[in-house]
């Protein structure tokens, strides 16, 4: 049997993004950057779920959205409502899912599609194509080799020494060439593309990538299109690149409040005491360390306590994570 190898050709454009990409997360470890604190991960994931949905035609606001999240009821399409619901319990489980395994990929499309097709969870067993308006722009693989060919993608993923940068852009338009489901193609590739970023680093995870791919639709569409054209997905590969570069520059260039960077600064991997680091901070009073500096670098996880199950506990201390 042939070895599978992905239509796809490595460009110096390719590896310069992959080099910059690489350096940005390179910077986010030697400054031991964390994920996201749990409100702006869950204010990303929202943002991730509104922009993948309506790059398949969901009509509900970022408002609408957050109001389902949030478990309050809105007025809207019964089925749009249905796919946020499908969408955030598919992003909850993500670091659940084996990224090679198929099973698990099954699993996610049926988080994913619950209530919304009669074949969630499974592979297709009919015939599909992708139109733009009354004319066929690409007819996917027949259905009794969807299955073959997603062995083959997962296994080349896994097994190739290619970088998880370009290997999980392949992985997106491969996907989407072979179209494996009757429904949600678009956003289970997306999803899965995240979960394979994320062996990378966690902070893929939480970074809203779909909602500059939302800004950029036309050209996510064109370059699918090209890169189908060509037979060669090299042209995908790189916008997809470039929207991780951006997506990373946005967060690269978040500040911290400056009372937090004071405290990073004085703050080590040794545990100190309350005491020390009010020395170290020129300060006088417990309450302002406590409520200005400790609380709100404990909430974005960038420091921890030698006791986090008795923070009053008079001997507790805190460290950098």
């Amino acid at each position: 049997m042939e070895e599978y190898k992905p239509p796809f050709n490595l460009n110096t454009k390719i590896v310069n993004l992959v080099a910059k990409i690489s350096e940005i997360i390179g910077k986010f470890k030697y400054d031991n950057r964390p994920v996201p604190d749990i409100r702006l991960r869950r204010e990303n994931r929202i943002k991730t779920i509104h922009s993948s949905l309506a790059i398949e035609n969901n009509t509900l606001s970022i408002e609408q959205v957050t109001a389902i999240v949030n478990g309050k009821r809105i007025l809207g399409m019964p089925s749009e409502i249905q796919e946020v619901k499908n969408a955030f319990e598919a992003y909850e489980h993500i670091l659940s899912f084996n990224p090679y395994s198929i099973s698990d990929l099954l699993q996610a499309h049926k988080l994913m599609m619950q209530s919304l097709v009669c074949e969630a969870g499974k592979f297709r067993t009919g015939s599909v194509g992708v139109f733009e308006g009354d004319r066929l722009v690409h007819l996917a693989p027949p259905a009794h080799m969807v299955k073959g060919h997603i062995h083959n993608l997962l296994q080349w993923v896994e097994q190739s020494e290619l970088h998880i940068l370009i290997k999980s852009c392949v992985f997106h338009y491969e996907f989407e060439f072979i179209h494996p489901f009757q429904d949600g193609n678009g956003r289970m590739g997306r999803l899965w593309q995240t979960l394979l970023l994320s062996t990378y680093h966690p902070i893929f995870i939480y970074l809203p990538i779909e909602t500059l791919i939302k800004s950029r639709q036309k050209e996510y569409y064109k370059c699918l299109a090209c890169a189908d054209s060509s037979v060669d997905s090299s042209v995908f590969v790189e916008f997809l690149l470039q929207i991780i570069y951006d997506s990373l520059c946005e967060l690269k260039d978040e500040k911290l409040p400056e009372n937090i960077e004071r405290l990073m600064g004085v703050i080590d991997y040794e545990p100190q005491s309350a005491n020390e680091l009010m020395a170290k901070l020129g300060l006088t009073r417990k309450q302002t360390l406590r409520e200005s500096y400790l609380k709100p670098a404990l909430e974005k996880g960038l420091i921890a306590m030698t006791y986090p199950d008795m923070p009053n506990n008079r001997n507790q201390k805190y460290y950098k994570k």
